[in-house]
């Protein structure tokens, strides 16, 4: 019955984003023969976020996906960006920490999350502080160049000092 469950996760997996009715189906056949797979249970938590925008739904599925197997590493990264987009933030900085503690799960994509949880809070030398810990644990290039951009988008956030203003604005005076 495993390998039944797996083919229509599959199906439903190779189906999404692009063709959602067979998605839906293929996930529906998935959870019925295992309504506690947590694979099953992430891509229904996904279509809730993603799609459906009831972020709340994608939660409670994302906890019963976590209650059956706290391990499974890919739950985590989805979760955390529901909770941001749900602005539960304290929520999310619970569930950043304690996703740092499982083996396996993947540092740089959680370290990257703290930090757009502290640019959300508006603490951007923070966020690029965080930053430098998701280097740290990045391992290829297409990943380094996605927290390369992120750095970028934060910087471009850190307003200007007044002092740099008020110097150009006497240089001018003297002229």
């Amino acid at each position: 019955m495993a390998t039944l469950v797996n083919n229509y996760i599959f199906k439903a997996l190779d189906a999404y984003p692009y063709d959602l009715e067979e998605t839906v189906e293929a996930l529906n056949y998935a959870l019925s023969y295992d309504d506690k797979n947590s694979m099953a249970l992430l891509l229904s938590g996904r279509i809730q976020a993603e799609i459906l925008k009831d972020y709340e739904k994608a939660k409670s599925i994302y906890q019963e996906a976590l209650a059956e197997n706290v391990n499974a590493i890919e739950i985590y990264p989805h979760y955390i960006h529901t909770l941001l987009c749900n602005e539960d933030l304290e929520e999310a900085k619970r569930l950043i920490d304690f996703a740092l503690t499982v083996k396996g799960s993947d540092k740089a994509v959680l370290y990257v999350a703290k930090a757009n949880l502290f640019e959300q809070k508006k603490k951007y030398k923070k966020a690029l502080a965080i930053l430098k810990k998701a280097r740290i644990h990045t391992y290829n290039n297409d990943y380094l160049y996605c927290i390369e951009r992120e750095e970028e988008r934060i910087k471009g956030k850190i307003p200007k000092k007044k002092k740099e203003k008020s110097k150009k604005c006497k240089k001018k005076k003297k002229k």
